[in-house]
């Protein structure tokens, strides 16, 4: 185990600098709750200014304490904190945690403080926990060291799961949320603003702790991406799930997007993308993150996702439905009993009827017939998992239909339980045994979602490094640039003529052709009425030129064309959209989508972290449902999906490249099985 993470969450004696008498004050609630919780060891308030503190000797400083302690809490204000920081590293504390906020997520001033902050840890080996930190409760060995109101609570109840969270009030929720359905946790920890330890550290540190079966993650962004694979791949090798709660589901990552790769995908794709890549399940609801560990613990990912159906088994007919309508919508499959196990049920009197729903409510809700059912189902080896609805009988009767759940737990088939009523007996009792239970359908269909769609972590492929001899400027090349790009990465482009606003017009194109703007900095051309199809003739070609001209000069003035590019018309099976972009959250990404102009409303993407192998983008573009249309779909004929894939790989390989911010091409024209692709538009950022 790490030397610090003793000190973190097992210290043998703490300081409390800034102490407060007064324990309403929040200054002064880590001492309180240290005492109402049985803190064992030794405790030092430091305040200059009283001689006792909340009844206990107070010392004027640090410096005075008669031993170094092992973890100190800094409770003082933001301006305090920074020589308060000092004076622990000048006494050699192992471990200090910073209350005050003011400091990274204040501008350029918070984060010269940070700063500061980070220096001293650094300089003395100190580690410290913020700042912006609400502290750290381990309810296992009774160390309430946190500011955090939850901890008012009578008791702490034990268990196996760590809980690591950007948000500091939200520990004690989790811990509040969980003790009311007796679920307990081995401890939580408020990380502010992961100056020094990040939540990938803590978490790699607490791998191989052996009170601990899972991780839940509550994390508002992804500060260290490097470190948080690493704890992921860590805890998927110990055996231990990860479960992450992010926020972030909205369109400020796409507003900083210049390509339509960043519109349709934006940062919370990118965040699926890399938590499914390392092993690690994200979750939708809230509740999900302490309901569903029940669910995977002692279990192992599969190397894809479970095909198998779920099947759902009720005492109550509409919370049933409802369990399978969530999870239909989730896209989780469901399905009933297949006439070979309703004709073995039948046997031993369960009469069954065919359908989604295996309802046992006109067998009644009995002990026997729940078991009976339940066992034949888990045996059955149809289904990923079976999980139980139960009526008004969990409210008030749970020895007929709760306890055979309990009883039939040990299956290679996963069991889950769904409480209809109220019913907070039942799902304590439920935690108790282990089981998962559900408190909502909604809930119980995410967890579902998220156990059915974890995975292996995806292998890393160190690829060979580009070398494109890339321009060095900064911004968007141009079309005829970003084309050359292409044919250097080996990608098929368009033939295409770059005319100058005042070329002559040759007669010899090809026609049909289609005209465009040429201009970096126009990157999105038909918005801008920089685009003209279907061209026959040089006299045309000249009056597509002039009034694409004008009219990019007159709604883009300031836009530096170099003239227009004329290409034929290009014509295929279906135009796709590649893309590759460096998040800001979880470094380089690819995505493949249907092409064309109209590609954001449809929001039909697939996307994965660069760079992937071919396996990998043949998959991503299964997932993409618009590109049916090359799959064969209903008897159409096959796209060449493999020249398709391997340009979703060559692209991904940029990667390499740190100069490169975005590139897009799109459309991307497939042709017909075995014809190959063509790039016929694209763009390219550099940093």
């Amino acid at each position: 185990m790490s030397s610090f993470l003793d000190a973190l969450l097992r210290p043998r004696s703490v300081a409390i600098i800034g102490a407060s008498d007064d324990p309403s004050k929040t200054s002064g609630r880590p001492q309180r709750y240290l005492a109402r919780h049985g803190y064992e060891g030794r405790v030092y308030p430091v305040n200059p200014r009283r001689e006792t503190v909340q009844g206990a000797g107070a010392w004027p400083s640090l410096a005075a304490v008669p031993e170094v302690v092992d973890h100190a809490y800094v409770v003082v204000g933001t301006r305090a904190a920074i020589p308060t920081v000092e004076a622990c590293a000048a006494r050699g504390v192992k471990m200090v945690t910073v209350l005050a906020d003011g400091f990274a997520e204040e501008g350029p001033e918070g984060l010269a403080r940070q700063e500061q902050l980070i220096q001293i840890a650094q300089d003395t080996g100190m580690r410290l926990l913020g700042p912006n930190s609400m502290g750290v409760i381990n309810c296992a060995d009774k160390v309430a060291f946190s500011v955090n109101a939850a901890l008012d609570t009578d008791t702490l109840l034990p268990g196996r799961l760590m809980a690591i969270s950007q948000s500091g009030s939200i520990i004690g929720t989790l811990l509040s949320r969980g003790q009311a359905r007796g679920i307990g946790f081995h401890s939580l920890i408020s990380v502010g603003n992961e100056a020094d330890l990040t939540v990938g550290q803590i978490g790699l540190a607490a791998v191989d702790d052996p009170e601990v079966e899972a991780f839940l993650l509550f994390l508002e962004s992804i500060r260290n991406p490097e470190e948080l694979a690493a704890f992921g791949r860590a805890a998927h090798e110990a055996g231990k799930p990860v479960i992450a709660y992010k926020l972030g589901r909205s369109e400020a990552g796409r507003e900083l997007a210049v390509s339509h790769t960043g519109a349709i995908t934006g940062s919370d794709a990118a965040a699926d993308a890399f938590f499914r890549a390392n092993g690690m399940v994200r979750v939708e609801q809230f509740e999900s993150l302490f309901e569903l560990p029940a669910l995977l613990i002692g279990r192992q990912p599969k190397t894809s996702p479970r095909n198998r159906p779920v099947a759902v088994v009720t005492t109550t007919g509409g919370g049933g439905a409802m369990v399978v309508d969530r999870l239909e919508t989730v896209g989780v499959p469901v399905a009933g009993a297949s006439d070979r196990l309703r004709e073995q049920l039948a046997v031993q009197g369960i009469s069954l009827r065919p359908g989604r729903l295996t309802d046992v409510t006109l067998a009644g809700a009995r002990y026997e017939t729940m078991m009976t059912t339940l066992s034949a189902l888990l045996d059955s080896g149809e289904f990923s998992a079976v999980i139980a609805a139960v009526g008004s009988s969990a409210q008030f009767h749970p020895e007929l239909a709760v306890q055979p759940i309990i009883d039939s737990k040990g299956h290679a088939t996963p069991l889950a339980a769904f409480m209809v009523p109220h019913a907070e007996a039942s799902l304590s009792n439920l935690a108790k045994a282990g089981v998962p239970g559900f408190r909502t359908a909604e809930t119980c269909a995410d967890s579902m979602r998220s156990f059915m769609e974890w995975c292996l972590p995806a292998e890393r492929y160190c690829l060979p490094s580009l070398n494109l001899n890339l321009p060095q400027v900064s911004g968007t090349l141009s079309e005829a640039k970003a084309l050359s790009l292409f044919r250097k990465l080996g990608i098929e482009t368009i033939k295409t003529v770059v005319l100058k606003p005042d070329d002559p017009i040759p007669e010899n194109l090809g026609w049909p052709v289609v005209a465009k703007v040429l201009a970096a900095d126009v990157p999105h051309k038909t918005e801008v009425g920089g685009v003209v199809l279907g061209i026959r003739n040089a006299t045309e070609l000249a009056e597509a030129r002039t009034r694409i001209l004008k009219q990019v000069s007159a709604t883009l003035p300031e836009a530096r064309v170099e003239g227009i590019a004329v290409q034929p018309m290009a014509a295929g099976l279906a135009e796709a959209l590649v893309g590759y972009r460096v998040d800001p959250e979880v470094g380089p990404t690819i995505t493949v989508a249907m092409g064309g102009t109209l590609v954001e409303i449809y929001g039909d993407a697939a996307l994965e972290l660069a760079p992937v192998d071919r396996p990998t983008a043949q998959a991503m573009i299964e997932r993409v449902k618009g590109l049916a249309l090359i799959r064969g779909y209903r008897g159409l004929p096959h796209g060449d999906i493999k020249a398709l894939a391997e340009a979703v790989v060559v692209l991904s390989r940029l990667a390499s490249l740190p100069q490169v911010r975005e590139v897009e091409i799109n459309p991307l024209i497939v042709k017909a099985e075995g014809e190959g692709v063509v790039a016929v538009d694209g763009l390219v950022l550099l940093k």
